[in-house]
């Protein structure tokens, strides 16, 4: 058990709550009224796709290009700005290719929402790509995404669809219609 996990162990057992609740915590099959003890606003799946998302971001961090395509099914689809989609674990691997001493990917989700079954599930918020130009000069993107979740037969997790957008850049007309 980490150390993240006895603390929220520690946690639960210090407000008094029981063994079942704690099941609930993280079970996505649960019904919709059926709520995280540490925070009654959030439903268990909530849970599940925030933790997804934290150690899907946690591993691109630390690993780069190589780890983003490791996330993905086999049928999954990557779509960003100004590129064609990329579908398949294959082709979204083969152009996954950044070292994370050169770009850093980083996203905070803004919330997530697993669906009944309790076997899909999406988050969407904020990311940020950091890396620097030929001179050395450093460059931001940063934008809006969402990452469609599937669960598998083997209970394993993965992206099925990811897609971001680049926030609109500060001061420009980008968006007005014509007159």
């Amino acid at each position: 058990m980490n150390i993240r996990t006895k603390l929220l162990v520690a946690v639960v057992l210090a407000a008094g709550v029981t063994t079942a609740a704690w099941g609930q915590l993280l079970t996505p099959h649960e019904p919709a009224s059926a709520m995280n003890p540490l925070d009654p606003t959030m439903r268990p799946g909530k849970a599940v796709l925030l933790d997804l998302e934290a150690k899907f971001a946690k591993d691109v961090a630390e690993r780069g290009g190589e780890a983003f395509a490791t996330w993905f099914a086999e049928d999954g689809v990557s779509m960003s700005n100004g590129a064609a989609p990329l579908i398949g674990k294959v082709a979204i691997a083969k152009s996954a290719k950044w070292d994370p001493k050169t770009y850093q990917l980083a996203w905070t989700p803004t919330d997530a929402v697993m669906g009944p079954s309790g076997d899909m599930g999406y988050t969407w918020g904020h990311y940020e790509g950091k890396s620097k130009d030929s001179n050395g000069n450093p460059v931001l993107t940063a934008g809006r995404y969402m990452t469609i979740w599937r669960k598998g037969s083997d209970g394993s997790w993965k992206v099925v669809l990811d897609a971001g957008a680049n926030d609109v850049p500060e001061g420009g007309d980008c968006c007005k219609l014509p007159n």
